[in-house]
């Protein structure tokens, strides 16, 4: 059996179930009524197959505070239970493995982008030198979730087609992508690109903590937070509906026929119309009008285009 094929959803076998593409495939995008799922996702009592995201354990006496001098989160005194969002960055402060986790006192859970898991779990066992620690992909025996509000669980895979009978009739991907996408949360690898940093992405204060120790990157963060404005900006683009399709990742997004950046993930949402994250210069006016794959797109903001500047002055106080 191939990896695909055991990580197939069960519920792809509910009625109206439709596949959704790469790298979502494996789970549904939507079960037959994209706006009702939508409505019901944000009224609660569903839930969304995200199965198809990887899955790894970090257990041992020593993982939060190893993990804690490793990645951009502070989670060395993480509660059990409380979940959060880190970063691995490369010297540069460029992104370079993105994760949400969860530690339940005796093991940190965490997930990542469909097949992302493999080089993550590479480079977390390159580093732990003489620590107590163990990392390991679980992702043929464990499952995500998504629930309303943008939370999510980890289940055995084992449990996904009883999962109904507990959590109510699920939603697909698509209600979770409107949402996220709506909510300006970028994800790593398709709303980024590998220059990516931190403060481009609007990831401060959600997977980097200002305040904690040295890790991996640092200098770069803390330099572009404190002194610089970064040279991009994550932007949420508002699309023309009167066009019958929504931009590729990586499509460019222009303005005055040059390119100013690139479109990541889209989404229909159902109140706010076809929508899209972009990477965008910095300097392209907020009011300029936007092409991305011939449709006419208006931004709204999600990283403000002079952060940065507001902590200047107290620095040099």
């Amino acid at each position: 059996m191939s990896a695909y094929e055991s990580r197939r959803s069960p519920l792809l076998d509910l009625p109206g179930a439709v596949f959704a593409d790469a790298p979502d495939s494996a789970v549904a995008a939507h079960y037959g009524s994209i706006v009702n799922e939508q409505r019901r996702f944000e009224a609660g009592g569903t839930f969304v197959d995200l199965s198809h995201r990887d899955v790894l354990t970090i257990s041992g006496p020593d993982r939060l505070t190893w993990l804690h001098d490793l990645s951009t989160q502070h989670v060395r005194d993480l509660a059990p239970g409380v979940a959060t969002s880190a970063l691995i960055l490369s010297p540069q402060g460029r992104i370079e493995h993105g994760f949400d986790l969860v530690d339940d006192g005796e093991t940190v859970w965490a997930h990542t982008e469909p097949g992302a898991a493999a080089p993550l779990v590479a480079f977390l066992d390159r580093m732990r030198f003489m620590t107590r620690v163990e990392v390991r992909e679980v992702t043929d025996e464990h499952a995500v979730i998504g629930l309303p509000g943008l939370a999510w669980q980890i289940r055995p895979r084992a449990t996904l087609a009883d999962l109904p009978a507990e959590l109510g009739d699920p939603v697909g991907t698509w209600a979770w992508e409107a949402a996220r996408i709506a909510d300006g949360r970028a994800r790593v690898g398709l709303d980024t690109d590998e220059l990516t940093i931190p403060n481009e992405a609007g990831l401060l204060d959600v997977a980097v903590h200002l305040d904690k120790g040295c890790y991996r990157g640092q200098e770069t963060v803390a330099r572009v937070h404190t002194l610089g404005r970064p040279p991009r900006r994550l932007t949420l683009l508002h699309l023309d509906g009167s066009v019958d399709h929504l931009p590729a990742v990586g499509s460019e997004v222009t303005a005055d026929g040059r390119k100013v950046g690139t479109v990541g993930t889209s989404a229909r949402h159902h109140e706010l119309g076809p929508i899209a994250l972009a990477l965008l210069k910095r300097s392209v006016d907020l009011a300029a009008p936007l092409l991305v794959d011939g449709v006419a797109a208006a931004q709204e903001v999600v990283v403000d285009p002079e952060v940065g500047l507001h902590v200047r002055p107290s620095v040099r106080g």
